[in-house]
């Protein structure tokens, strides 16, 4: 009996489909290197915060620090201002003098006379109330030992002259307050120091006291005297700091 045998096919079997590895493992792994990550960044990023706000800290005290006026630069910006504010002068002229409204000299000329400087005398030709001034030889060598004496000559041919009497002098700075920053009151105290004329336009002193007290309160107002030896005085000022760090007078 013949032996059956079954026809082979020409298609092979068709494989299984393998599910391809899962990667959840991998990504799991990830997500906790990444979270390792952050928190090793953590104290990384709390530490430059902290060196940030110790900086800002380090900063606003320093610079603080600079907006307060010290003894020193309030002194120094004091004795400025004073020298700003120049001497006390006296001006006179030489040669013809005309009268005053009360018909004489003006009091600097019979003040002057006295302490030397100059000598007048009354020409006839223009009127007895007229005068010739003239500097004395000991007038002339006080003022060239004074710094700062200033001649001008007129179109008359006279000679105007400004002299300076005395000039303010710092004593000391006696308080510095903050009003807030770059703004402070200075308490300080001054003398005036004058020179050998200076001495002579003491309104305490023998010659303004020979005078009128009319004549008295004219040579104060007008003529350069003042109570030259007189006790320090105390007073104050506000300073304000520039941009440029000077400390100068507040105006409003």
């Amino acid at each position: 009996m013949p032996t059956v045998i079954e026809p082979k096919t020409e298609q092979e079997p068709k494989p299984q489909l393998v599910p391809p590895p899962s990667n959840e493992p991998e990504l799991f792994a990830a997500e906790i290197a990444m979270e390792r990550k952050s928190l090793n960044l953590f104290p990384i990023i709390l530490i430059l915060g902290l060196i940030v706000v110790v900086g800002g800290t380090i900063f606003y005290f320093v610079k603080s620090a600079r907006d307060v006026l010290t003894v020193p630069v309030a002194t120094t910006s004091v004795d400025d201002i004073l020298k700003a504010q120049g001497p006390a002068t006296v001006h006179f002229s030489t040669g013809t003098v005309k009268p005053s409204v009360n018909g004489g000299a003006e009091p600097q000329y019979r003040l002057l006379e006295k302490a030397g400087v100059i000598a007048t005398t009354a020409p006839k030709a223009k009127g007895p109330t007229s005068l010739t001034v003239n500097v004395t030889g000991s007038g002339e060598t006080l003022l060239n030992s004074i710094d700062g004496v200033r001649k001008a000559k007129n179109a008359d041919g006279a000679t105007t002259y400004t002299v300076p009497l005395a000039v303010r002098q710092l004593v000391s700075v006696d308080k510095v307050s903050m009003v807030k920053p770059h703004l402070a009151q200075v308490a300080y105290t001054w003398k005036w120091a004058p020179n050998r004329l200076g001495q002579q336009f003491d309104a305490s002193g023998s010659l303004v006291q020979s005078f009128s007290s009319w004549d008295r309160t004219t040579l104060i107002k007008s003529y350069g005297v003042d109570f030259y030896s007189a006790e320090p005085t105390k007073t104050s000022i506000v300073l304000m700091e520039a941009d440029n760090g000077v400390w100068k007078p507040y105006t409003e």
